[in-house]
């Protein structure tokens, strides 16, 4: 006979969920040793063909100790059959280990589902909320008034960004649409800039062309003179140029561009200043590595994802600016059904945000914060540095490899010694990462940066330490050493 309802009684609860705690408490033991995929021969693609359920395994239980079974069995399908990012050798791009905490917070997020379109259905929900955007905002050297919102991550943060420089800009768009501005609008980001920005250009109703993708330099930083010359060409040619994009912490090489030298061409320009700091900018949380985003304090606007670097559970973007009202002008709308919220209380969530219903991303930040303290990701930011200097340093001794790129943050570019031909060069590299990823135990990739390939390793989870990264040597050398003989 099915279930009339979904409720569960407390044994039945509590029974899952304490064996939920062992799955994921053995899960987080098992990260330091366990491989990042399967062997390569094991991996299957296909889809998978079960018909939709009619009943379910609630349905033909008897006990909740048969219900546990059920979940066990499930959770280790997938985890068995998984691609484990949180494991300690996975190399690759910028998906942490999650904290603990954020996985408490989720789960505790889950089960409340506060609403936080409103203050008035989420009040400590929001004021949490406000608070951590906050702690973010002070650490950018920002002085109040500014404010943001909890995204679903960068690419959404961006979308914002690109938003709020376009009302700022043209006020009229709101209402009257991107025709109304009388000629093209156009913005300007590096040729490693993130994908997201072409993404949001052509969602905004600018067209993709509307980003210029300004070359970099040997750094992989933005060309300052090409990006001058690029405003002033565009301003001769009758378009309107209305925007910088710049990186700190690029995909593929991490590089972060000059921040100050660009903050004064916009400003001479009378340009907006938007970053997206989706990875880089979480460097703040380090005193010793503050340097690093030097100048974001000049910012209009910033996107910053805690999902990265700061090491919490996806999904955590941000999105901040020092121009709240123009937040509220981008995404400020009326609606009679929303609970109305009283006279010198922040702006309701749903009108600062892309999002309506949406999700509290904010409380696994707060909580690894209250439960860690700032003081915890310093260390572990110091740390990932620490131990990505000591990768470039061998990879400058190395008989096979050398570094392709300077190293901005835990992220390294490096190159076979063996050829100079561009596209022998990549066929050996692609042959190389699957040399390194065949067995399943670690995970790199070959990417391209300024056109040229490059193999890229990223020190990403708090778990990696010495002993990973002795094994990744190991496998480097290896692998380079088979394919000198091919």
């Amino acid at each position: 006979m099915p279930r009339l309802s979904f409720a569960l009684d407390s044994a039945t609860r509590r029974r899952l969920g304490y064996e939920l705690i062992d799955i994921i408490d053995a899960y987080f033991a098992s990260l330091p040793t366990r491989p990042v995929q399967l062997p390569l021969e094991q991996r299957s693609f296909e889809p998978l063909h079960d018909a939709l359920p009619e009943t379910g395994a609630l349905d033909s239980a008897a006990n909740p100790d048969e219900l546990a079974q059920f979940l066990r069995e499930t959770a280790s399908q997938l985890i068995d059959q998984g691609f484990h990012v949180p494991a300690a050798n996975y190399f690759g791009l910028m998906n942490p280990t999650p904290t603990y905490a954020g996985v408490l917070a989720e789960t505790l997020v889950a089960t409340v589902n506060p609403q936080l379109a409103t203050m008035a259905r989420a009040q400590l929900a929001s004021k949490i909320e406000a608070e951590t955007l906050r702690w973010i905002g002070e650490r950018f050297a920002w002085q109040q008034p500014f404010d943001g919102t909890f995204t679903s991550g960068g690419n959404e943060a961006n979308f914002s960004g690109l938003a709020l420089a376009l009302t700022h800009h043209f006020p009229s768009i709101i209402e009257d649409g991107v025709a109304s501005i009388g000629a093209q609008p156009v913005l300007y980001a590096s040729a490693e800039a993130h994908h997201s920005l072409d993404k949001s250009a052509g969602l905004l109703g600018l067209g993709r062309k509307a980003l210029r993708r300004i070359p970099v330099t040997d750094r992989i930083q933005l060309d300052l003179n090409a990006l001058q010359h690029a405003i002033r060409h565009d301003r001769k040619e009758g378009r309107m140029p209305f925007c910088v994009v710049a990186t700190a912490g690029t995909t593929n090489s991490g590089a972060i561009d000059d921040l100050p030298a660009i903050a004064e061409i916009c400003r001479r320009e009378n340009l907006w200043l938007h970053l997206d700091g989706a990875y880089g900018a979480a460097a703040v949380f380090s005193d010793t590595h503050r340097p690093l985003m030097r100048g974001v304090e000049l910012c209009d606007s910033v996107t910053m994802d805690p999902h990265k670097w700061l090491a919490v559970p996806f999904a955590c973007g941000v999105i901040l600016t020092r121009h709240p009202q123009t937040l509220h002008d981008a995404f400020g709308v009326a609606t009679p059904y929303m609970p109305k919220t009283a006279p010198g209380l922040p702006l309701d969530n749903f009108k600062v945000g892309a999002q309506w219903t949406r999700r509290m991303n904010s409380f696994k930040l707060w909580l690894t914060l209250k439960l860690h303290g700032r003081l915890a990701y310093e260390r572990h930011i110091d740390r990932q540095m620490q131990l990505a200097a000591s990768l470039a340093g061998w990879t400058q001794s190395s008989e096979h490899f050398e570094l392709a790129t300077p190293m901005f943050v835990p992220i390294l570019n490096s190159r076979l010694k063996t050829t100079t031909d561009p596209d022998d060069l990549a066929r050996r590299h692609l042959a190389l990462v699957n040399t390194v990823t065949r067995d399943g135990t670690r995970w790199i990739s070959e990417t391209r940066v300024a056109g040229r390939s490059v193999l890229r390793v990223m020190v990403v989870s708090y778990l990696t330490g010495e002993s990973q990264l002795a094994g990744l040597r190991n496998a480097l050398t290896d692998a380079a050493e088979e394919i000198s003989r091919k």
